[in-house]
């Protein structure tokens, strides 16, 4: 007799695509369909609302204006009570409040959180009244610098577990995409150094701008370009003038969102990561499936992909001299290229697809469920 499916609805409290969070839980549906039902209760008309949909995934949705919408908690309540799920699975900070006030209403089963950050959790009696809620079972931290970072909060360890998020390594197209250098009127033979980042404080943009700055400006490094690929938000405005400011217009391209922006990462000589904060980027690991060299910050999560020296190249946060001069030596050394490819591919398969993340979560699912 076949085991029977598990019943499983995931709750997303966000608004916006903001790319690896969302792509996780695309994942995760995709690679336990054979292995649980999934349900998917989010904000209506949100970017992942839409797209789920559109991937055909049983979407239940309501308004969220502000955090505590009654709406949302409240159809929540109601649709765990008319649907029997047998776990909750949350997958950000405010579907966690929400969920634990829909819990006042009804009876909601055990919680599985994801933390995808490693923001640290702030020290206030409402936040960790919700991260260390009785239903809350386990919370599945994408990083060890994220593991970290809620074990100082809460004070315990032991329902913490370590999974990787990874990405799939079946299915990807990095044809059919624009040639960017045609596109951008560039030399053939320019050295393209990117990004893909949505425009958020913790990314740094600013960073990715002065490291621009040094290398064209005080390095006179005049056939590069910089491509950035993201969803506008809050600190766009301030970004967008910063080329205008050092005078590097010519040298930089904000390009906004683009769809599927991760098969252009073949065309990029060199991925460049900026951020001040990270749990550990999607990103790294699309990088690692095209053999795109990373040069990258060395915040949260990251070390733990990238070893400097060895697959890619390291520097403290906001040090854009550092990560300049790192350019500068993959571009003066390119024969260490296919060996830091090579070993990124490596720690991909072994490490880093969403098939291992899908499994390790299934097996804390059944162990969740059988009360372990």
């Amino acid at each position: 007799m076949a085991e029977q499916k598990i019943k499983i609805l995931h709750i997303s409290g966000v608004k916006t695509w903001s790319g690896g969070g969302e792509n996780h839980l695309e994942n995760l549906l995709y690679e336990l369909r054979a292995e649980a039902v999934h349900n998917i209760f989010c904000v209506r008309d949100s970017s992942i609302h839409q797209r789920l949909k559109d991937l055909g995934e049983t979407c239940f949705s309501a308004p969220l204006t502000h955090k505590m919408d009654p709406r949302f908690f409240l159809k929540l309540a109601v649709l765990c009570k008319k649907r029997k799920f047998d776990l909750v699975h949350i997958h950000d900070s405010t579907a966690l409040t929400l969920a634990v006030m829909a819990d006042h209403f009804a009876e909601l089963p055990p919680f599985i959180l994801s933390k995808k950050t490693s923001f640290p959790i702030r020290n206030r009696p409402q936040t960790l009244y919700k991260y260390k809620y009785p239903k809350v079972k386990k919370i599945l931290c994408v990083s060890e610098a994220t593991r970290k970072v809620a074990a100082a909060a809460l004070k315990k360890t032991c329902h913490l577990e370590l999974i990787y998020h990874g990405t799939r390594i079946d299915g990807k197209k990095a044809s059919n995409n624009p040639d960017l250098r045609k596109k951008l009127n560039l030399p053939k033979d320019c050295f393209l150094i990117g990004n893909i980042a949505n425009h958020i404080d913790a990314k740094d943009l600013e960073t990715f701008v002065r490291t621009a700055d040094f290398l064209i400006n005080e390095k006179n490094l005049k056939n590069i370009h910089f491509v950035q690929i993201g969803n506008y938000g809050k600190p766009t405005e301030k970004i967008l003038k910063l080329p205008g400011r050092f005078g590097l217009d010519q040298h930089i391209s904000f390009l906004g969102y683009v769809p599927n922006a991760e098969y252009l990462l073949p065309q990029f000589n060199v991925n460049l990561i900026t951020s001040e904060n990270e749990g550990l980027p999607q990103v790294i690991y699309e990088s690692f499936y095209y053999g795109t060299p990373v040069v990258s910050t060395n915040v949260g999560g990251i070390p733990e992909a990238i070893e400097n020296g060895v697959n890619g190249l390291l520097s403290d946060v906001y040090d854009y001299k550092s990560l300049g001069e790192n350019i500068v030596f993959l571009m003066e050394n390119p024969q260490l290229i296919p060996n830091f490819v090579k070993i990124s591919k490596e720690k991909l398969l072994r490490d880093f697809t969403s098939t291992k993340m899908a499994q390790k979560t299934l097996a804390v699912y059944k162990e969740v469920l059988n009360g372990d």
